[in-house]
């Protein structure tokens, strides 16, 4: 079996001009999308396309049409202009509780035969029914850093300008993602996501059912609540500009090193729309699972 759970917790930090702060425990399940109905065959807690306790649907993911994730990623890396065999490609997302779900973030790991990180793909999808993919660069099995120009409209307390900085390792015994949001040099949002792996089996699944009840349905509950107590503290709201259902750029792979652009990988970001091609370099940002800023 290839399929896993990761359990922990997301933080998301607004550094100003009004500080705000939250924590929140989840779980999300990390897939080999071609070996999906292998690695589910057994589990009576988690099925595929079907309303269950948990499942998993080619619908909220990719195309959203049903077809299966293998050719959105690999069009999305052509458009992204960003060489990978993807002999390997997982999926790190929250499952449907009792036939909801909505993913602030997915995370598709592209890997070669040799397990190694060759492109992550940041699945951002908004409460305004839209989604953009950030496709990043990746080498080795190693914590990597990127960073991306932001170009989806996420919350109505940034405007779609910034930059975010991902810092990510591959799933293994541990999974740690953290993202900073800056503007104009200076971070103003972060977020980190800690996850520690555990098996899949419905043993554990129905642990998790009962410890952290309907938690897609909260995932979007506290996106609200956290908005209205921002709303509260006086923060301006920004009106939402128009932007495509669907977009894709490019992100830029840095240095494990020195922290500077990767000399073989960060030429100009590819873009799948003309009017949303990005610059050819991008610094911090960061991210939390219970939304993007």
């Amino acid at each position: 079996m290839t399929a896993a759970l990761y359990v922990g917790e997301t933080t998301h930090h607004r550094l100003g001009p009004a500080k705000h702060s939250f924590r929140y425990s989840l779980f999300q399940l990390l897939v080999d999308t071609d070996r999906l109905d292998e690695d589910l065959r057994g589990l009576k807690l988690l099925r595929r396309g079907r309303f269950g306790l948990f499942s998993l649907d080619d619908r909220d993911h990719g195309w959203r049409d049903g077809r299966p994730l293998r050719g959105w990623v690999e069009t999305r890396l052509a458009e992204a202009g960003v060489t990978a065999s993807a002999r390997r490609i997982r999926l790190l997302a929250f499952p449907r509780v009792l036939g909801f779900v909505f993913n602030p973030i997915s995370l598709i790991y592209v890997e070669d035969a040799a397990g190694s990180l060759e492109a992550v793909i940041y699945e951002v999808n908004s409460t305004f029914g839209q989604t953009h993919a950030y496709v990043a660069p990746a080498a080795g099995r190693g914590r990597q850093s990127q960073v991306a120009e932001k170009r989806l409209f996420v919350s109505p307390f940034y405007g779609v300008d910034g930059r975010y900085r991902f810092d990510i390792t591959p799933p293994d015994d541990r999974l740690d993602l953290s993202i900073v949001k800056s503007t104009d040099g200076r971070p103003d949002f972060t977020a980190t996501l800690a996850l520690h792996r555990q098996p899949l089996d419905d043993r554990r699944l129905m642990g998790l059912f009962f410890g952290m009840p309907l938690m897609t349905v909260k995932i979007l509950a506290a996106i609200h609540w956290e908005a209205l107590r921002l709303f509260l503290k006086g923060i301006p709201v920004v009106a939402r500009p128009p932007s495509p259902d669907v977009g894709v750029s490019r992100a830029t792979l840095l240095s494990r090193v020195t922290g500077k652009n990767d000399d073989n990988l960060s030429g100009t970001e590819g873009c799948a729309d003309d009017a949303d091609k990005p610059d050819a370099h991008d610094p911090p940002a960061d991210r939390r699972v219970a939304g993007l800023a």
